[in-house]
């Protein structure tokens, strides 16, 4: 706003050229019209301290201009316009319209004169203020606007970065705790049977000794990715450290939904069960674990049944429940991540209206029978 007190010059240069443009006045007239012209204009030159103080001045100046039978300059018109909307900039809404007060206070006087007074002007003069007034905050809400949209942001960013970091910090630790052990174990019964079975032909011997080499050489790889999982993750989270769950832990998992309020939650369990490999039933516990996130976020206290069905090939994970349906749980963060984990566990994952209404997650995982 440096260009204010040019503004206030120039403006009050063309405002005294008017007033003398308009023909010989008396003296006293002359510096009466000329103080008025120059309190419309030069309080511009104030705006950037303090811009009510100003905006008040010189709507008082343009309200005893009207009030002495004067027409108030053009110049001075501009000045209280720029005044009014540097007001509605930086003020609130309520303190610009104690700013108007003045001028609608003499529009409406002058509108119920005999005479009618100045009321076309003094109308114009309050009407151009009060717009300018209404764009100057109209401006500034866009501004609010645009800052708080920038904080939600970068809130929105942060609580993602926090959800990321943490899911990197499971992935890392099931990782660990179910692939990193199954390796392992290949590179120990490797070894074992290198130096357990007679008779072992030289050629046998090196393929064993070859696996072993290759086992641990997979073991360093993974140890290296979990590092770099773990390099940003949150550090408070790996004191933690707890066995994965499966789907024996089901029934607690459900204990703590209904403890929450979640309505009817039952388990359905179909098929004959079997004991399955453990990176499968971890999959299906966290597939539970996020559709019922999803159900208790969408869909609070809607009644929610759980269907675990084993079949010769596979075993199906099915979580249904009696809320809205897909328009509001369609898309997510949370339905992406459990899609991935079906996916590495080498199964899919789908998701759509129940025939009854509400919403289904239902995934397919290969049976992986230990």
């Amino acid at each position: 706003m440096r260009w204010v007190p040019l503004a206030a010059l120039a403006l009050s240069a063309i405002a005294l050229f008017e007033v003398t443009a308009d023909g010989p006045l008396e003296p006293d007239q002359a510096v009466l019209a000329s103080l008025l012209a120059l309190g419309m204009t030069a309080p511009l030159a104030l705006a950037r301290l303090w811009p009510l103080v100003a905006a008040l001045l010189s709507g008082l100046a343009a309200v005893a201009t009207l009030t002495v039978g004067d027409q108030p300059p053009v110049a001075g018109a501009l000045a209280l316009v720029a005044l009014y909307t540097i007001a509605g900039v930086r003020r609130k809404l309520w303190t610009l319209l104690l700013l108007l007060l003045p001028l609608a206070v003499y529009a409406l006087i002058s509108a119920q004169a005999p005479d009618g007074g100045n009321r076309t002007t003094a109308g114009f003069v309050l009407t151009a203020a009060a717009l300018g007034g209404a764009a100057g905050a109209a401006w500034r809400l866009r501004a609010e606007l645009r800052r708080s949209s920038a904080v939600e942001r970068a809130a929105q960013d942060s609580y993602l970065e926090h959800i990321a970091r943490g899911e990197r910090a499971r992935i890392a630790r099931e990782l660990h705790d179910v692939v990193a052990h199954h390796i392992s174990m290949i590179a120990v019964q490797a070894e074992a049977a290198r130096l357990t079975t007679p008779g072992l032909p030289p050629e046998g011997a090196k393929r064993l000794v070859a696996i072993g080499d290759t086992a641990r050489t997979a073991l360093t790889e993974m140890r290296r990715l979990l590092g770099v999982l773990r390099e940003d993750a949150d550090a408070a989270v790996e004191p933690n450290r707890r066995p994965q769950p499966g789907l024996g832990q089901l029934n607690d998992l459900l204990d703590e939904v209904r403890a929450l309020g979640q309505g009817s939650t039952r388990l359905i369990v179909r098929g004959a069960v079997a004991p399955l490999d453990q990176g499968i039933e971890l999959t299906a516990y966290r597939i539970v674990q996020e559709a019922l996130t999803n159900a208790r976020r969408h869909a609070a206290g809607a009644a929610v049944d759980v269907e675990l069905h084993y079949r010769d090939d596979a075993l199906v994970v099915r979580v249904r429940d009696s809320g809205p349906g897909p328009g509001v749980q369609g898309s997510g963060h949370g339905l992406a991540g459990m899609r991935e984990r079906a996916t590495m566990a080498g199964g899919s994952l789908e998701t759509r209206m129940g025939p009854m209404g509400g919403f289904v997650v239902e995934a397919v995982l290969p049976k992986g029978t230990v």
